[in-house]
């Protein structure tokens, strides 16, 4: 990358390898931090301060809103303000305190995103108390991990999960004490929990156990933990992240910082939509900064067939998505511009063509085509209920003819970002309108610095390449403090200040950042689960009808497909049973698709004896009758698979698995 790139700066220059280390690359910062770093007012020590001043400016506007489901019937948003919110989180807080709960401690909250979640969560930050999430989408097993792991010993719990928290207390007792529901209990659970020496409330209970007063809240600091958040745990046990008040606030400023150079700053006038989970760190700072703005969160119902019915009922104004979200919003909308006959299609083919075109050749999207825009465009944002100015995506890339249908939409800018839990959620992200971002995530937030470190087993150079690639690092305002009770992890990714996230990148003539490869052979999938592939291999091998297997996926699709070197007994013996062709003819018995399904069927059948989850499950399979052989460089002397000249060797093959399984679920 030329020194001189339009949107990134240059502040310390790169290293040569030495006998300990390799190489790296330049350290850089995105243009808007040259001359430093962004950081925090020195009178700004919590996030409890952005809400409690929002409520200061903002006491009557709508803060939290859903939608009430009443005989089968969904009825229109309702709210509570500021104050209202401020009030109960005050209340919640106190009560907190009143059950031994003091400040440093952890609180839970699990459960699905709600008003109460977020009260809950400014309960905690009023207290200096680290709130702990809970992730609805985890087992049991890895909420007791956590609980006990992180001394929980108080945990809100969303009303229909009350049940599975009492059913796990057994193995958590010593640490937790009192369950408080979103909602209501019912007497039997009211006496399973007595039973067990728990202490169960209702939501409106522990509120009125609390007291409405801001003047005894204890003194919070900047390096205060404000919350462990817990990450998916591919290899193993979750790990907990540990976050500060500091890098909490700091990243939501740095939202700000670029909301303004590639949009607007947020406002009263901004309504935003929950729907990402909250126990993430993505959706979660982004609502801690619409709620530092006076802007209104609604919530959805939590069931994904209404999504859009929701959408369009609340008609938000700032729209947050993954890959998948967005990639069924385009199928959408081309469907239905398929469906009015081949001329309309044509007519819009062809406008769309000119626009991208021209924002291609470096127009604005609003110069591109604005005569176009309202007799062609104009509607496209009616699927986000009309009014989104800002377009967000992270979690994974979007694939590119996505990303560029979403920039031509009228009236909303498109960033896509990057980051990680360690990073407090977005550490890169794409300015709105630099169209030569497209296929990137952009470049560094305001709060870290970044630079490649070379990756010589993999081929990549960031030191004296013609391109830098190599392994992502960064340092800044916005990292985490290390993972809680793990110092032997964090010293793994923490290296001279520097953390390592494992994500190969290549840096851009414009000073973005592209996604290229995975140092680890860890992967995530289109809709943001991890996917730890040498251990889900290990349990594939476990079939005793495969000799070999390799398993792929990327960040661009759903599911999992694999290659398998099938035992020649088994599938002759399959052969034997079904009447089909000659045992003795190998190759052909791999092209039989009924022998396909076959193996499909029983890999994924020891998928589930080994408990493996939905996402884990295979989708397709090529069954390869020659073994992965030195010969052909697809494995080491050691028999280790080398994935990336199995998918160069095997690319048009994956592409038809993809392909396959696609049409097959349509």
């Amino acid at each position: 990358m030329a020194a001189a790139a339009d949107h990134v700066v240059i502040v310390e220059e790169g290293r040569p390898a030495t006998a300990e280390h390799p190489s790296a690359g330049p350290v850089y910062r995105c243009k808007y931090a040259k001359d430093g770093l962004l950081a925090l007012p020195t009178d700004l020590n919590s996030p409890w301060q952005l809400f409690s001043e929002a409520v200061k400016q903002y006491p009557n506007e709508q803060m939290l809103g859903r939608r009430v489901t009443i005989d089968s019937k969904v009825g229109p948003y309702t709210w509570i303000t500021y104050k209202e919110a401020h009030d109960a989180a005050l209340r919640i807080g106190s009560a907190i305190r009143s059950r031994g709960v003091d400040p440093g401690n952890c609180c839970g909250i699990y459960g699905s995103n709600c008003p109460q979640w977020i009260i809950a969560m400014e309960a905690c930050m009023s207290q200096g108390i680290t709130y702990v999430p809970l992730y609805d989408s985890l087992g049991v097993n890895a909420v007791e991990f956590i609980i006990n792991h992180a001394d929980v010993s108080l945990v809100f719990v969303q009303e229909k999960a009350v049940s599975s928290i009492l059913a796990c207390h057994k193995g958590c007792s010593s640490n937790l004490k009192t369950i408080v529901s979103f909602g209501e209990v019912s007497s039997t659970q009211k006496e399973v929990a007595e039973n067990q020496c728990v202490s169960l409330f209702s939501w409106h209970e522990f509120l009125l156990m609390g007291k409405s007063d801001e003047t005894t809240l204890p003194r919070k600091q900047k390096t205060d933990i404000c919350t462990i958040m817990y990450t998916s745990g591919t290899t193993g046990e979750p790990k907990g992240v540990i976050l500060s008040n500091a890098a909490i606030m700091v990243e939501v400023l740095s939202i700000d910082k670029m909301l303004q150079v590639t949009d607007r700053s947020c406002d009263t006038s901004d309504v935003f939509f929950s729907y990402l989970p909250l126990a993430h760190c993505y959706d979660q700072v982004m609502e801690i900064y619409f709620l530092s703005r006076g802007s209104s969160v609604g919530y959805w119902r939590g069931d994904i067939r209404y999504l859009m019915d929701d959408v369009h009922a609340l008609k938000p104004t700032v729209f947050c998505g993954v890959p998948r979200v967005y990639d069924k919003l385009y199928a959408g909308v081309m469907q239905k511009i398929s469906a009015g006959g081949l001329i309309r299609k044509k007519l819009f083919d062809l406008a769309y063509n000119y626009k991208l075109g021209n924002m291609r050749k470096g127009l604005s999207q609003e110069e591109a085509s604005p005569r176009l825009d309202r007799l062609m465009f104009d509607k496209i944002k009616d699927a986000l209920g009309g009014r989104a100015h800002m377009l967000l995506s992270g979690a994974a890339p979007l694939p590119r003819h996505v990303e560029e249908f979403l920039r031509i939409i009228p009236a909303s800018n498109l960033s896509q970002g990057y980051g990680l839990t360690e990073s407090c959620g977005g550490s890169f992200t794409t300015l709105a309108g630099v169209f030569s971002m497209v296929g990137t995530v952009g470049v560094p937030m305001p709060t870290v610095e970044a630079r490649l470190v070379s990756v010589p087993e993999m081929g990549y150079e960031a030191f004296s390449g013609d391109v830098a690639r190599g392994e992502i690092c960064l340092r800044g305002n916005s990292m985490f403090s290390g993972y809680h009770k793990r110092q032997d992890l964090t010293d793994q990714v923490v290296i001279k200040g520097w953390f390592h996230t494992g994500d190969i990148g290549e840096w851009q003539e414009d000073g973005s950042m592209k996604i290229i490869d995975r140092k680890k052979n860890i992967f995530k999938l289109s809709q943001g689960e991890y996917v730890a592939v040498e251990n889900l291999e290990n349990t594939y091998s476990r079939c005793s009808l495969i000799a070999q297997i390799w398993i792929y996926g990327n960040s661009f699709e759903s599911f999992l497909v694999a290659v398998v070197v099938p035992e020649r007994k088994a599938i002759e013996d399959w052969a034997k049973l079904n009447n089909q062709s000659s045992p003795s003819d190998f190759e052909s018995l791999c092209q039989n698709l009924k022998a396909q399904k076959y193996f499909l069927d029983e890999l994924n059948s020891t998928a589930k004896q080994y408990q493996l989850k939905g996402f884990e499950m295979l989708k397709a399979v090529h069954l390869e009758p020659n073994l992965f052989d030195i010969e052909r460089d697809l494995i080491t002397p050691t028999f280790k698979l080398k994935r990336p000249q199995l998918l160069k060797h095997y690319k048009g093959i994956i592409d038809q698995l993809y392909t396959k399984a696609k049409a097959s679920r349509a």
